[in-house]
């Protein structure tokens, strides 16, 4: 049986709102919220376009990472900031209620839905990346986060990677940086709830430096980004597209 693919676009880290109830907690680290710890400059342009050009649902939360940060698991040590992280369990446990919880159920319902219905679901999670990080530059334009052990996200970012070289071939995308796709991630979690004929999860980081360069340049990349995903899209031949019995 052939599986309809169907994408999702989401945006875990799109702004960096602190709701009213919070902001006493934040005073003394407003400067935190503009930088790259606070939101992933640029992801959610980009992550609209995406979702236009894909015909594709769209999640996003504007909520600031640093209050919560929605592409971490419950237990990571990131999951809460140093803003929060020392409340007490009850007002921690009321944000994960009210901004954790929702997005990443509404997030797995829509993905069962989808595939409860007979169709393959594709997840682009949209995310940026600091050009420095500790002191060292990264190599890279764009990333590719996804699980090697899962044919059709290999086969997708091959094709995705060989579609932006013949579109923009001076950008350099790299696989699995400038993090691996199996560290902890909303992505990896999803894997582990849908199997891999079922949900690709993909992460796709772009590199700041392109967010706040000039407006004409950052469109000609986001351009790039989102036909090369078409071209990847019309010429994918997955290997696990066909379902055995």
């Amino acid at each position: 049986m052939i599986r309809p693919d169907r994408f999702l676009v989401t945006c875990e880290h799109a702004g960096n709102r602190i709701p009213s109830l919070y902001r006493d907690f934040f005073r003394g680290r407003e400067f935190l919220l503009r930088t790259h710890r606070g939101y992933d400059a640029g992801a959610l342009r980009l992550a609209r376009e995406l979702s236009a050009a894909l015909c594709a649902p769209l999640m996003i939360s504007v909520v600031s990472r640093l209050l919560v940060d929605l592409n971490r698991s419950l237990r990571h040590r990131h999951l809460f900031s140093e803003a929060t992280r020392p409340l007490p369990l009850e007002l921690r446990q009321e944000i994960l209620d009210r901004y954790y919880l929702p997005y990443r159920a509404k997030a797995e319902a829509l993905i069962a839905q989808e595939i409860e219905s007979g169709a393959r679901i594709i997840h682009v999670s949209c995310h940026s990346f600091t050009p420095v990080a500790n002191g060292e530059e990264r190599n890279a334009d764009l990333g590719l986060l996804y699980d090697s052990s899962r044919p059709a996200e290999a086969e997708l970012c091959r094709h995705w990677r060989a579609a932006l070289k013949a579109r923009a071939g001076a950008l350099k995308t790299r696989m699995n940086y400038p993090y691996l796709g199996t560290a902890d991630g909303f992505t990896v979690y999803l894997r582990r709830r849908f199997p891999s004929a079922s949900y690709v999860g993909i992460e796709l980081e772009v590199n700041q430096k392109h967010v706040h360069a000039d407006a004409s340049h950052w469109c000609t990349i986001r351009n790039a980004i989102i036909q090369s995903l078409l071209d990847a899209k019309s010429s994918l031949h997955f290997s696990m597209h066909v379902i055995e019995r």
